[in-house]
């Protein structure tokens, strides 16, 4: 518990400080007229009340990725404390920040004209295809997951099986959610789903800071302690660690929802509460959500909240405790478990409402790079609407491939994971240049790019969902592209302003 402590006190010090820091580096200007209001246009453009735009971005950015992803991140022990406290101070709130606030003093852009501007053409058509490609799986798998997960609620409460009904229903809010004004729908219950995971959270805090477990800490070791409950390690924990935390430590899934935001905000100078802010605050839910799956896997609390029933169900399953406790389960369990009923609510909310929120805000960014890739004016419905219908019809697409293949979320789960963080390396990198011609310190991004080149082309090299090879050449493959993105980068910067000081004298 006391990695714990320290962890959630460095998290809230980062926010005050490096976030400080880091906002003193971009230098932002209240006097600027923000895009709400310039381009105001009563459906992305709107200016909205800043407590309204901060939950709804938390909520755009962490939807279940803080809570499943820590759980599950927890398997490779204390040291995913370091990647939560490190990654989100110095790498992801940095990240989510600078990217906003470029997207909002560019007039509300989107990631690939970001990325495009500042890593050229090329990289901007790359980027396209690569986000507009995520955005639909994510609202694809965001469909899936949580219409199985109701369905089995009403089965389990004594109702029909029929999870086409539920994926229906979902769609059909995703359609209206992303064809809608911002402020009509998302701007009116992303709030109050924001609330309660935050409630959530809270409420479990407390218990634990009631309860005071025994757990790991930091200084007993950083291992791999799966080992502990019979379970063997399936991946190294570099770089698989940075793959399985994303949301809580550094996503680049927030690079694509933060635009959305930069369009709501009445001011360059919210961009550290709102951007920087909620990051931070999506690091202190992963936080507690990595300490609650501490105690309900290493310290064996689930034989505490769990029926003697549950038990003996779990010993003729053959299975270890993290197979049988997938994530979704360990939320419900431990929630119903310390919160009661109240917070089996809350974790119908966490598990179910979370992840569809997701992926409405996914599509709807979605909808607004490809128009502004086509230049196709979104006020319009019938513009939105020619935009909206090819992306609802690849995301159907996926959706009956996935119908027809049960175990298929798991195997694009892994690849959406890969491709997440591949993403915020070209959003690092973009920002660096952005950082370099304005001549602000280009550092504060630049390591994090460096690093992250590192994980995932090490990750795509070892995986054994992907290559597969020896974990030793995978290393040296990713510390090559590392070092050769390094290089190219300084190239470029040593070209652009040894040509720069010459036309100036």
């Amino acid at each position: 518990m006391f990695t714990f402590l320290i962890s959630l006190v460095l998290l809230f010090l980062g926010y005050f400080l490096y976030g400080k820091f880091v906002e003193r580096v971009f230098g932002p200007n209240e006097k600027r007229i923000a895009p709400a209001v310039r381009k105001a246009d009563g459906v992305d453009y709107i200016a909205l009340p800043t407590w309204k735009v901060f939950m709804i971005q938390f909520l755009n950015i962490a939807g279940t990725g803080p809570i499943f992803g820590a759980i599950m991140g927890m398997w490779f022990g204390t040291s995913a404390y370091l990647w939560i406290v490190l990654g989100c101070i110095f790498a992801g709130a940095t990240h989510d920040y600078l990217s906003g606030m470029i997207s909002m003093r560019k007039g509300g852009i989107g990631l690939p004209d970001i990325v495009g501007q500042y890593l050229g053409g090329t990289m901007r058509k790359l980027m396209l295809c690569f986000a507009v490609l995520l955005l639909v799986l994510v609202g694809a798998v965001f469909v899936s997951a949580p219409a199985s997960l109701i369905n089995n609620m009403v089965i389990s409460a004594g109702g029909f099986d029929n999870m086409l009904l539920w994926i229906c229903v979902i769609f059909i809010y995703y359609v209206i959610a992303t064809m809608m004004p911002i402020d009509k729908i998302i701007g009116k219950i992303y709030p109050l789903f924001a609330i309660s995971l935050i409630f959530m959270a809270a409420a479990l805090m407390v218990v634990l800071f009631v309860k005071w477990p025994s757990l790991p800490e930091a200084w007993d070791g950083l291992g791999y302690m799966g080992t502990q409950l019979g379970i063997n390690n399936p991946e190294p924990i570099f770089p698989a660690l940075f793959i399985t935390i994303a949301c809580g430590a550094i996503s680049g899934f927030h690079a694509t929802q933060s635009p959305l935001m930069a369009r709501c905000m009445k001011s360059e100078n919210l961009g550290r509460p709102v951007f920087y802010g909620s990051m931070i605050t999506e690091g202190i839910v992963a936080l507690i959500w990595a300490t609650v799956s501490s105690w309900f896997f290493y310290n064996q609390g689930w034989k505490e909240i769990c029926t003697p029933e549950v038990i003996a169900q779990f010993g003729a399953s053959g299975k270890t405790v993290t197979q049988f406790f997938a994530a979704p389960k360990v939320v419900m369990t431990v929630c119903e478990g310390w919160l009661g009923m109240a917070g089996g609510i809350l974790a119908v909310l966490g598990v179910v409402a979370a992840p569809i929120t997701s992926g409405d805000t996914a599509l709807r960014s979605c909808r607004l790079i490809v128009a502004d890739a086509l230049k196709i004016d979104q006020k319009p419905i019938l513009k939105r609407l020619l935009v909206s219908i090819p992306l609802f019809g690849i995301a159907i697409a996926i959706l009956v491939w996935q119908l027809d293949n049960p175990d298929s979320f798991n195997t694009i789960w892994k690849y959406f994971g890969w491709a997440n963080q591949t993403l915020s390396v070209f959003t690092l990198w973009a920002i660096t240049v952005y950082l370099a011609l304005k001549r602000r310190l280009y550092f504060i991004t630049m390591i994090p790019a460096i690093f992250m080149t590192c994980v995932c082309t090490s990750f795509l090299c070892v995986s054994k969902d992907a290559l597969s090879m020896p974990s030793e050449y995978g290393y040296i493959i990713g510390i090559l592209v590392a070092a050769i993105s390094t290089v190219c980068f300084y190239i470029w910067y040593n070209k652009k302003f040894t040509a720069s000081h010459r036309s100036n004298n």
